[in-house]
């Protein structure tokens, strides 16, 4: 069969119907994350206005029918005929790559911006159902609405000279954010925050649908940030602070050590947070070459010994970096990496000199750190060990192996998942109960480790952490556990605990492990928690499994038949009919993906309940005991 195919065939989309069309390219997502780009787009452009020394208040208010504000005390969008005779304002918000960000010299709208491209609030208004911009400067307001990108209306009228500033009001596209256009309250007030740590002395006032309207500043920028990170660690050194400006470049920096194993970097380019880019590595080179001189200088580091490498200065190093400069240049739409080569000579020069006279000023912490990187070291000496250890060529674990794992058979691993269940009784249920084709079983012998105060060796050590590393396909390199979605055996791995407190107490040791070792199966959606019933209702043939009070109380209201209630004592009491219908068939059971959208505040929560300090655990149990759930 031909299919004609000509010039009528080829199309040019333009502006806001490109956006339209494709808006993961601009936004990332068209899930919650996107809905909360589109807002962030609004309140970076006032942050962008602070930068530049013309904003300090952001009013953000979020209705409970998804209509968004954000009105900031700004200088206002300018507006009236463009060269061309169009409307400047509508082209602010229509045209791609229109704008006054591209000035490379700063004698125009902007000396630095995190918005370089035109596209933020273009791709805001593009993806909402409506969108109306009021911009107040020099006597005058312009009013713009906007449906779905195209206008629809435009006026301007006189206004109060003493006013200035931009209002936004844009409600979402449900046919574009299909999974709902409702914000996630915790993660837009965390980002919040966040820009305010990165802009000092300016206020965001959020007004949430029904909650308090909340103020949030910080006065001593990113030195609160830092605090707030380690709040809940134990520290191993003081902050480091560092701020320098040149040439319209600028770094703000702040660092401090704790006694974890894991590091923790927040970055940032013009208040566009980061999760890579040529800025941290300009820092890193900074930090190892002053370490490696310190340490020569006092002998901490024989003639012999090899240089501290970056890697082994990475454990426990909570980092912010906040980075300022004309156009810089990311590696897509959503900023995401910077990729500007001139920012790495920049940080590396602005930071070194301040790095080494902190070191030198501050011996006790500059000893710190250097024990810390030098135990690093040993630990991954040790790991080289602890290869073979998880090697499946290694005779004890392969006749090891199939007394905790059996095993799917299925060849496409990805259709596969495991089912993480403790105890003997429950685990043969769940081995009986299951699709021998694509489910597996792994057996936990008792309680996972707490791997939250032990290096990667130790933990190896562990049949139950060495046996979950080789079942799962992960791999051991220097030092670290490395996730091979490539080699991975499964594309589910489903905890399986009975609803008690030894169940959530098995749950946090394994996550724990996972966020510790491998927080990328967390991060790219691979961990699972299966919901076991709490109440099974039985009315004539009928059989009706509750997850919960809420779920029974709903039963009660809606059932109008006489039925018995039993309590669903456990996993290890199911018999396999009952495990196959409430956990084990995809049609039918509950699971709950367990993600790391806020890796800082998992740490938190690690640390009050796994750490060895008896306080934060002794505070957690207070704030949390009325919400405790108790079966006398």
């Amino acid at each position: 069969m031909s299919v004609d195919y000509g010039v009528k065939d080829i199309k040019t989309l333009e502006g806001i119907e490109a956006i339209r069309l494709r808006p993961g390219m601009y936004i990332g997502s068209v899930g919650p994350a996107g809905v909360r780009h589109i807002t962030l787009e609004i309140i970076s452009n006032a942050v962008d206005e602070y930068l530049n020394g013309h904003c300090t208040l952001c009013n953000i208010r979020i209705e409970k029918d998804g209509h968004i504000d954000i009105t900031d005390n700004g200088r206002g969008v300018p507006f009236g005929k463009a060269e061309d005779g169009s409307e400047t304002l509508v082209n602010v918000y229509t045209k791609l790559h229109t704008g006054a960000k591209f000035d490379s010299d700063g004698k125009t709208g902007y000396n630095t911006s995190g918005g370089m491209n035109g596209v933020g609030a273009k791709a805001t208004n593009a993806l909402s159902t409506s969108f109306m911009v009021t911009s107040i400067r020099g006597g005058k307001c312009a009013i713009a609405h906007f449906k779905k990108g195209e206008l629809e209306s435009y006026k301007e009228e006189a206004f109060d000279k003493n006013v200035h500033g931009t209002c936004i009001r844009f409600l979402p596209d449900s046919t574009i954010f299909k999974e709902g256009i409702h914000l996630e309250y915790d993660a837009l007030r965390k980002q919040i925050q966040e820009l305010a740590y990165l802009s000092p002395g300016m206020t965001f006032n959020l007004k949430f649908e029904d909650k308090d309207e909340e103020v949030i500043t910080s006065q001593n920028g990113i030195k609160d940030y830092i605090n707030d990170l380690n709040n809940k660690r134990n520290i191993l050194t003081s902050v480091f602070y560092t701020e320098s400006m040149e040439d319209r470049i600028g770094v703000k920096l702040a660092m401090q050590y704790n006694d974890t194993y894991t590091d923790v970097y927040k970055l940032y380019t013009n208040s566009i947070p980061n999760s890579a880019g040529t800025h941290l590595t300009g820092f890193r080179t900074a930090l190892t070459q002053s370490i490696n001189e310190y340490a020569r200088d006092k002998k901490y580091l024989k003639e012999k010994d090899a240089n501290i490498s970056g890697e082994e200065l990475k454990e426990g190093l909570t980092l912010v970096l906040s980075f300022i400069m004309p156009d810089p240049v990311f590696s897509g739409q959503t900023k995401d990496v910077l990729s500007s080569s001139e920012a790495r000579t920049a940080v590396q020069r602005l930071v070194s000199k301040d790095i080494k006279t902190w070191l030198e000023a501050n011996p006790k912490d500059a000893k710190a750190i250097v024990d810390k990187a030098l135990l690093a070291r040993a630990a991954r000496e040790k790991a080289k060990k602890a290869k073979e250890t998880v090697r499946k060529a290694d005779t004890k674990r392969r006749t090891l192996l199939p007394d905790v794992l059996s095993d799917a058979n299925s060849k496409e691993r990805y259709k596969c998942e495991v089912f993480l269940v403790e105890g003997e009784s429950a685990a043969g249920t769940t081995i009986k109960a299951r699709n021998r084709s694509t489910q597996a079983v792994f057996q936990l012998r008792g309680k996972p480790l707490n791997v939250l105060k032990c290096d990667l060796h130790k933990a190896l050590q562990n049949k139950e952490i060495s046996g979950m590393v080789d079942a799962f396909g992960l791999e051991v390199k220097d030092n670290k556990i490395i996730v091979d979605e490539s080699k991975l055996r499964y594309g589910k791995f489903i905890i399986t605990a009975d609803a008690d407190v030894d169940g959530s107490h098995i749950r946090v040791l394994f996550l724990t492990f996972i966020w510790k070792f491998c927080p990328e199966l967390l991060e790219k959606g691979y961990i699972y928690a299966a919901v076991p019933p709490l109440y099974k209702a039985t009315y004539g043939t009928n059989i009706k499994y509750l997850i919960n009070d809420a779920a029974l109380e709903a039963f009660r209201k809606t059932c109008n038949k006489k039925f018995d209630l039993g309590r669903m004592k456990g996993l290890g009491e199911m018999d396999p009919e009952e495990m196959a219908e409430t956990v084990m068939n995809p049609e039918t059971r509950i699971l709950k993906q367990i993600t790391m959208e806020d890796a800082t505040s998992v740490t938190h929560t690690f640390m009050s309940l796994m750490g060895e300090s008896v306080t934060p655990r002794k505070k957690f149990i207070e704030e949390n005991a009325e919400r405790a759930n108790i079966d006398v």
